[in-house]
């Protein structure tokens, strides 16, 4: 094995990370037509309903009993990074902030302190199928930022950069960068208090496709920075030395070049880039913090004031149908989309 290549994973649900990250997973459904209240018009016997996760008929409901997708829940003591590929995400929460994205769109969320959020999948097209394929990152926050005002930034796509590079045989590899950079391309600005905030922290969310049997090498990174490749998609990927299948995960040595060539079909890859927070990490599901009796605090804050309450008419809060992209914040400003 290459010298650059660490170790390799294979994927489960959710998928293994390296701090500064917490947690990833990639979600894809071939929802149904809608059925006109943004659910799938499909029946919903036979599915666990308020914990569906197991992929039947290409689909699954989550934790939603109309609407696919996650209720209000919440969350304190880091940061989603929500990267919608498909389909759309309506998105509301705690202190009032709300809107729908998705086909590119990245939302970027600091939970901080604590907030409740709802990310629901609104099936939109009543005539046609409704694939929804989004990757949730869950990026950790260091203790001294454990408690930040929570704060929710849009990345739109339009701003989000698409780097294309083309091999010596003409052969194209994209990259989006959510976070991070390469070259002259500059991902936009993440939450003010995230780890990625800081440009030493080098941390890069990246989605790279590649044109059947076409090469790119990776570049280097600082040393000490984790970094890990997800491949998900494609028939198999040549890093360096080794031969990687779709359902891999590889964790590469960050400060290398890394040559990667593409099998015989178009692939796409997720790399999650970033130098180590390096502390205690006390999970207790939708709470990190970086001791226990952080975490019993947690829970204590969150029964004594639901970190807000919910001021949305349901739990599952979906916006008019017809509505396009936009983001409205706490702070009164409204951002609308085509």
């Amino acid at each position: 094995m290459s010298k650059k290549i660490i170790k390799q994973h294979k994927l489960g649900f959710p998928w293994i990370t390296l701090d500064p990250f917490l947690f990833c997973v990639h979600h894809l459904d071939f929802y149904p037509k809608g059925n006109g209240e943004m659910g799938p018009d499909a029946s919903l016997q036979g599915r666990n309903i308020g914990n569906d996760f197991v992929i039947k008929d290409g689909w699954r409901m989550y934790h939603g009993d109309k609407v696919p997708g996650f209720p209000a829940h919440p969350h304190r003591g880091f940061e989603t990074v929500t990267f919608v590929t498909q389909g759309m995400v309506d998105h509301a929460d705690s202190a009032g902030g709300n809107g729908r994205y998705g086909n590119r769109d990245v939302q970027w969320m600091t939970a901080g302190s604590g907030l409740q959020h709802s990310e629901m999948f609104p099936l939109l097209d009543d005539e046609n199928p409704n694939t929804t394929e989004l990757f949730q990152i869950w990026l950790n926050l260091p203790k001294a930022k454990k408690m930040a005002s929570p704060s929710y930034k849009m990345l739109w796509n339009e701003n989000i950069p698409e780097a294309v590079f083309e091999d010596e045989n003409g052969r194209r590899t994209s990259v989006d960068i959510v976070a991070g950079s390469i070259g002259e391309f500059v991902a936009p600005d993440p939450t003010p208090d995230s780890w990625a905030a800081e440009p030493d922290h080098e941390v890069a969310i990246w989605q790279i496709h590649m044109d059947a049997s076409a090469s790119w090498q990776i570049p280097a990174a600082g040393k000490g920075v984790n970094r890990m490749l997800y491949f998900f998609e494609g028939d198999i990927l040549q890093v360096e030395d080794e031969s990687v299948h779709p359902g891999s995960a590889v964790e590469l040595e960050a400060s290398e070049n890394v040559e990667i060539k593409n099998g015989a079909k178009k692939c796409r890859c997720l790399l999650l880039q970033g130098k180590p927070i390096q502390e205690r990490v006390v999970q207790y599901g939708p709470f990190v913090m970086n001791s226990e009796a952080e975490i019993q605090a947690a829970f204590q804050d969150y029964r004594d004031t639901e970190f807000g309450g919910w001021p949305w008419p349901r739990h599952d809060q979906v916006f008019n149908k017809n509505k396009g992209r936009f983001a409205q914040f706490t702070d009164g400003t409204e951002v609308v989309k085509e």
